[in-house]
């Protein structure tokens, strides 16, 4: 995989750089309530333009259908991006179209525009491999290089991430050569202890991934939503908890292989429960009470980790060489469920291991509950991509780079 330093060093001035970054932030109506993903693509765009580049940058937000929609448009992506570069980035209002040539064409060396949303195009995202080359084919039209570096869409094949870098000299940006690093630091000659802890709602989301960490990990710690199919699975009432009952077959066996394989799997052993789902808008009080993990009330909901695990976990965090989280604990968004989370987050950051934070929900609670981003080894751009890695499948964007 050829990097951007090698491009740096064959010269870039007066070339246009297709820079396909993810700039998919969260907005509350046009205001930006994460520029993190904008931040992690700066030092790409910034050593493009200072070396005379003639920067395009494009990206997805959002789920639109595949035709122009202002609720998930990048102008607030593009103004925040030139607010970090301290200098004008123009907005192109289309993707392939004639605001997008124009703009294109107006640029002079070192300067920097900004694609519309390239999902509001369906060539983007089709199924069709016809229809995603006919946009790859416009797209490439707008550029001489291709670099990538939206490390959270590279398990996408889609036409920006998997057609167009076929398409143009290809290059892959800091960001990406800086995930694709501390990835193989988790799959490929891991210092141990090895310990990973996993949270978020859905287990079915992470089973392929628990499957290939039974064979690589020393512990297993499971919180979250994911964590009452596991204590389902051993027999406890988990009253109104999130629950996948088609899950619980797998999660046995995997139970079962971390014995056989020596793998330490720790789940809760208290939790904080609740009659009602917090209210995330008014964060008004929720007065959970904690009960064990094995004592849930048939009328209640498990929405933390309780003290005695938050405890637990730091405690089988605390001697890791390696350690990989990805999922919050609990319901962190309020309050009285953050704990959990924010005990997790500590425990990393009081590590003397190389710690990574994989992206997606877990990046955003380290955000907002107030943690300095630099106290973690990594923190990436991209959950899903992360444990598609980590699953061992080929990702398209990676692939697509490589060639």
């Amino acid at each position: 995989m050829k990097t951007i330093d090698e491009l740096l060093s064959e010269g870039v001035a007066g070339k246009r750089v297709f820079v396909r970054a993810d700039l998919n932030v969260p907005l509350d109506g046009t205001t930006i309530t994460d520029d993190g993903r904008i931040r992690a693509v700066l030092p790409t765009v910034k050593a493009l333009a200072e070396a005379g580049a003639r920067v395009v940058v494009a990206s997805h937000l959002g789920r639109p259908k595949g035709a122009p929609d202002p609720a998930f448009s990048l102008a607030p992506a593009a103004a925040r991006l030139g607010e970090l570069l301290g200098a004008q980035v123009r907005f192109a209002e289309d993707t392939v179209g004639t605001s997008a040539e124009s703009t294109v064409a107006g640029l002079a060396d070192g300067q920097v525009a900004v694609l519309e949303n390239l999902r509001f195009n369906a060539g983007e995202t089709s199924k069709d491999d016809a229809e995603r080359a006919a946009f790859a084919d416009r797209l490439a039209g707008l550029a001489d290089v291709y670099v990538g570096d939206g490390f959270g869409a590279v398990h996408r094949k889609h036409a920006s991430v998997f057609d167009l870098p076929r398409r143009l000299p290809h290059y892959a940006g800091y960001l990406i050569a800086t995930e694709v690093g501390v990835l193989k630091k988790l799959t490929e000659d891991v210092q141990r202890p090895y310990v990973v802890a996993l949270g978020g709602a859905k287990v079915s989301d992470k089973l392929a991934v628990i499957d290939q960490l039974l064979d690589k990990a020393d512990r297993l710690l499971i919180g979250g939503g994911m964590a009452y199919t596991f204590l389902k699975a051993k027999g406890y009432e988990v009253g109104i908890s999130l629950l996948q009952e088609d899950q619980i077959p797998a999660v046995t066996e995997y139970m079962e292989r971390a014995e056989k394989n020596g793998v330490e799997l720790v789940l809760p052993v208290d939790v904080l429960v609740s009659r009602e789902f917090p209210d995330l808008k008014t964060k008004a009080p929720a007065n959970p009470t904690t009960v064990a993990a094995d004592a849930i009330p048939a009328d209640q909901e498990g929405l933390d980790i309780g003290p005695e695990t938050r405890k637990l976990y730091a405690s089988k965090l605390a001697d890791a060489a390696t350690v990989f989280w990805n999922g919050p604990m609990g319901v962190f968004e309020h309050p009285d469920y953050a704990e959990g989370t924010k005990a997790v987050a500590q425990a990393l950051v009081d590590s003397q291991g190389f710690t990574v934070v994989g992206g997606g929900d877990s990046a955003a609670a380290v955000r907002t509950l107030g943690f300095d981003e630099k106290a973690f080894g990594h923190i990436s751009t991209g959950g899903g991509a992360s444990l598609e890695y980590l699953e061992g499948k080929t990702l398209p964007g990676l692939a697509a780079l490589e060639d």
